[in-house]
């Protein structure tokens, strides 16, 4: 086994070993019971990986390469609320995403505001 086909594999053994270890339940704890309402917490984990290569030497030159990455990502979505045989979805709420949102809402009424302004002028 080469070393570049050394690398390949810690790495492809990595990436997998990350895979399995990032679950809902590791990112966001196990469901619980508290005064008889049982929480079970709701993520989406989301994740991917690419892996380089390498190429022999030519002409007496050292082989060149290898590269490898992945990202990993996480967030809250809310949790299931259950109350005896009743069960609720109760949705977390992204504050950032919200103000992200009302921030792009009001950069296009801007730009729309301004045209019709414009447009008028003439």
């Amino acid at each position: 086994m080469t070393d570049v086909d050394t690398s390949a594999a810690s790495v492809f053994d990595e990436i997998r070993g990350t895979h399995d270890s990032l679950t809902v339940r590791r990112v966001f704890g196990d469901a619980y019971e508290l005064d008889g309402v049982t929480i079970i917490p709701v993520g989406r984990v989301v994740g991917g990986g690419g892996v380089g290569g390498g190429e022999d030497g030519t002409g007496g030159e050292d082989g060149k390469g290898f590269g490898a990455g992945y990202g990993l990502g996480a967030h809250a979505i809310g949790v299931y609320e259950v109350r005896g045989n009743e069960v609720v979805w109760k949705p977390a709420i992204d504050a950032t995403r919200l103000a992200r949102g009302g921030q792009v809402l009001a950069g296009i009424i801007a730009v729309c505001v301004t045209l019709v302004l414009l447009r008028r002028s003439r």
